[in-house]
């Protein structure tokens, strides 16, 4: 099982590198189907946006979801002095995002670097540099080019709705941390296709049929509304565990949550992950999460006749930059092998 744990290491950097704010997930789309296709799976793209597939089985269908798309922002408007005002996208924070670099991905242009900043951000020469941040008045983006005027900005064909990318700042310590922005989701679809992986390479043929849906607008709240054959009777959402205050999950367990902002999930769907996990021995927690909410809502809102649960690996910090463990991805991996088994 090493090999599997590697691959999903490996995996996981490489869906990290690829910018995908929502509404801009066709290279994260591409590379799903090029690595679903690679181990000889089926898979198709949704009219919307989304990657699902078959992973074989027959009977009790159930449908796993995680996103791969993140957070962000776009150009709100250029500034007289050359500078970007920004609007984000989803949940972005704009009291952790001040000076992360970001890509500035034109339409037709090319890509450009920047910085998210305060306006006259030289502490020394600007006594309210520490007012408090928000998008609509005091971050803006620079940019690292000689621009001094919105007119050398619009030279650069730079224009309004361009993607801004936040550097997400990957890496795995030799103790087993893992330090990203977009470990929400990018962790749990690393999850996902290392047990399509294992599927295949054990030559195993599921007890049931499953299918997964790498859905592409869950941070702005639409993601799993489509794409869920008529047939499926679960929802299992494999999104993220939250690590904080009055909340028992460790970056190194597989949370079930039993209750989000949205309600609680179907109880007996969340009873039997949990004794799947204690049969298994698998290392989880059960939580409530009061400010979260998942695709398995968005299912059920979208009026799909299903039971839902979610789960997912413990991350701290979550929407900014985010940590887990090595472990509580492998954790979320062992619930999955043990409930579908």
């Amino acid at each position: 099982m090493q090999q599997i744990k590697d691959y999903m290491l490996e995996k996981l950097g490489n869906l990290i590198s690829i910018d995908s704010p929502s509404g801009y997930t066709e290279q994260a789309q591409n590379w799903l189907m090029d690595e679903l296709s690679a181990m000889g799976y089926r898979p198709r793209k949704l009219n919307k946006g989304g990657v699902t597939v078959h992973l074989g089985g027959t009977g009790n269908p159930i449908m796993l979801f995680s996103h791969v798309d993140t957070l962000g922002a776009v150009v709100n408007y250029i500034k007289q002095d050359g500078r970007l005002a920004l609007t984000n996208i989803g949940g972005l924070n704009a009291n952790n995002v001040e000076t992360e670099t970001v890509k500035i991905i034109t339409r037709f242009n090319g890509v450009y670097d920047g910085t998210i900043q305060v306006p006259n951000a030289s502490v020394h020469v600007n006594g309210h540099v520490n007012d408090p941040r928000n998008f609509a008045e005091n971050l803006e983006v620079v940019i690292d080019e000689d621009v001094h005027t919105d007119e050398d900005v619009r030279k650069l064909g730079i224009m309004p709705g361009d993607v801004l990318a936040v550097c997400p700042r990957f890496t795995v310590t030799p103790s087993g941390y893992i330090k990203s922005r977009f470990l929400d989701d990018k962790a749990s679809a690393s999850v996902l296709l290392a047990y399509a992986k294992y599927l295949k390479d054990e030559n195993i043929t599921p007890s049931r049929s499953i299918y997964l849906n790498f859905t592409v607008f869950e941070e702005i709240g639409h993601g799993a509304a489509c794409g869920i054959p008529d047939d499926v009777v679960e929802c299992l959402a494999v999104d993220m565990g939250c690590v904080g205050e009055n909340v028992t999950c460790t970056e190194k367990q597989v949370s079930i949550c039993a209750k989000d902002s949205s309600g609680p999930y179907n109880h007996a769907f969340t009873s039997a992950l949990i004794e799947a996990a204690r049969k298994a021995g698998v290392d989880y927690a059960v939580d409530v999460y009061n400010y979260y909410s998942s695709d398995a809502t968005v299912a059920l809102r979208a009026g799909h006749d299903v039971r839902c649960a979610l789960i997912g690996p413990g991350v701290y910090a979550s929407h900014g930059y985010e940590r887990s463990h090595v472990e509580g991805l492998w954790n979320t991996f062992a619930l999955l092998r043990a409930y579908l088994a």
